[in-house]
């Protein structure tokens, strides 16, 4: 009979490679030290390699570790959204939630569709916008919570969930880039926005001229004038089309722009168990996002 992986095993050798201590694993899992050691042996017997080495007074994983090490996330992150899904097949109610402009092309339908395919007796009610509008509507009580960009928002609770760069964003095409002379054309909304402010007030430091070569009143107005090559705008890694791209900014010689706050936000009464699970596949998203945005941005 060919050997076969068990999820508990699997969640152990995680969580201890998490946590960089197999006692605290055990600990966290209800587990004794000895028997939770011994479903690792056991773990390494199914999979004919070693998976562990010795690193100082800790483990750290071997080349085969780390394969499995992969894989058994993805296999336990399955296992829970197929035990949630089956937990939410019961589960009825409304979530309201806001989602920024930038995330509505890519984390809105993989974070939302999960959502919904876990918990289809949920009515989702879902409002894209930005900031000051997504914030407003949480403070009016439109919202349950809202995914935005860092901000003060008086009244309203703000769980920071990541950091994230601002970039240089330019065409995808190479032939379309604009040519960069005595100033930079900006491509930017037509009223103030954090993205418009950051950009001109690095310029300014940098004594780099500048103009606004086209505003639009909405996200794919901007990423059109870029992917036309009519100026650079400014943005995030997140959630970029296919027509844009992030500019190496020292090769340019682009000013270095600041970070990002991203935020979850919601009022003061506490959120019902399956608004919880939607901001934790949102933060989910979030993180594979990242990682997908770092793995191409230049800077």
């Amino acid at each position: 009979m060919a050997a076969s992986f068990d999820l508990d095993v699997l969640r152990g050798f995680v969580v201890g490679m998490e946590l960089g201590s197999y006692a605290r694993a055990a600990e966290q899992l209800g587990r004794s030290t000895s028997a939770l050691s011994t479903q690792l042996r056991r773990l390494e017997a199914a999979a004919g390699t070693v998976l562990l080495r010795k690193d100082g007074r800790g483990l750290a994983l071997t080349p085969a570790g780390q394969v499995l090490f992969d894989y058994a996330k993805r296999l336990l992150a399955l296992h829970d959204e197929a035990l949630g899904a089956m937990q939410g097949l019961c589960t009825e109610g409304t979530v309201r939630v806001g989602i920024q402009h930038d995330f509505c092309d890519k984390l809105l339908p993989r974070a939302l569709g999960r959502f919904a395919r876990a918990h289809p007796r949920v009515r989702l009610q879902t409002r894209v916008g930005r900031n000051t509008e997504l914030l407003q509507a949480l403070a009016d009580g439109a919202l349950d919570f809202a995914l935005a960009w860092g901000e003060a928002a008086p009244g309203l609770r703000k769980d920071v969930i990541a950091k994230v760069p601002m970039v240089w964003i330019g065409p995808a095409l190479p032939e379309a880039l604009p040519q960069l002379g005595t100033e930079i054309p900006l491509v930017a909304y037509e009223d103030a926005c954090r993205f418009r402010t950051a950009a001109t007030a690095a310029l300014d430091r940098a004594h780099i001229p500048w103009r606004v070569a086209l505003t639009s009143p909405s996200l794919s107005g901007l990423w059109a004038g870029v992917s036309a090559g009519l100026g650079l705008s400014v943005r995030t890694p997140l959630g970029l089309p296919p027509s844009v791209r992030c500019m190496d900014r020292k090769a340019w010689k682009l000013p270095a722009l600041p970070t990002l706050s991203l935020a979850l936000y919601r009022r003061a009464p506490p959120l019902s168990d399956v608004q919880t699970r939607l901001q934790e596949i949102i933060r989910e998203e979030i993180e594979k996002a990242l990682v997908a945005g770092n793995a191409r941005s230049p800077e």
